[in-house]
């Protein structure tokens, strides 16, 4: 089996591409991080997926994006609730954590070379999406053009590929593709600001993007909100 590093954060689309990645033979190794963030209710909930969905091994690094700030995750901001998907095109929102895909990226990287694997996977989605840019195709190609130059593997010919297989996909798509694939999407958490008992607060642009998927799709959702 190849081998292929996951990041997980314990949302809806990171647990998608877990099961993508095992239906499609990868042996996975789930990572996850504790950056910083407000809340750590999605590393509970991506220990529970990394079990059920089959990874191979499950590790979280920590590290502290929450030293510079800058974002509604990771500072004493106030996240954006109520927003209309028109407001949500605008501008990019203050959840937008600064440089966290491109660091996320770069530890999978460290890891996939030391387990000598070739392939990484992360659930980026450049439709459904809040206007972050390091969700776009652009993005991916260039930090895969980049790993390549800047690791052994990379040098030596064995070809390291970004894989982020729901970033031209709807959240409709999405959820419809994850449950035909098994996902549970009662263990996986969205919210940007989850209450104490790590239920959802349905207002966020993150719940709003995830409910309006599943009723999309037409399928239940089976969020907890508060």
């Amino acid at each position: 089996m190849k081998k292929a590093i996951v990041l997980l954060s314990g949302g809806l689309d990171s647990a998608t591409v877990l099961a993508k990645a095992v239906a499609d033979g990868y042996e996975c190794y789930a990572l996850s991080f504790r950056y910083g963030q407000r809340h750590a209710v999605e590393l509970d909930a991506a220990n529970k997926i990394a079990k059920t969905l089959g990874a191979k091994e499950h590790r979280t690094a920590v590290i502290d994006l929450g030293a510079f700030g800058g974002s509604a995750l990771t500072a004493d901001i106030d996240v954006p609730k109520g927003r209309s998907e028109g407001e949500m095109e605008t501008d990019i929102p203050i959840t937008y954590v600064p440089a966290r895909n491109t660091v996320f990226l770069s530890y999978a990287l460290a890891y996939a070379e030391v387990i000598e694997a070739n392939d990484i996977f992360i659930g980026v989605n450049a439709l459904d999406y809040s206007g972050y840019p390091d969700c776009r195709p652009e993005f991916i190609s260039a930090f895969e053009t980049m790993a390549n130059l800047a690791t052994k593997a990379g040098v030596e010919g064995h070809k390291i590929s970004i894989h982020a297989p729901l970033i031209a996909m709807t959240k409709a798509q999405i959820v419809t593709e994850g449950t035909a694939l098994g996902v549970d999407y009662g263990m996986t958490i969205s919210c940007y600001d989850p209450d104490e008992k790590g239920r959802a607060c349905g207002q966020c642009d993150s719940c709003q993007l995830r409910a309006k998927g599943f009723k999309d799709a037409g399928l239940n959702d089976p969020t907890e909100y508060a």
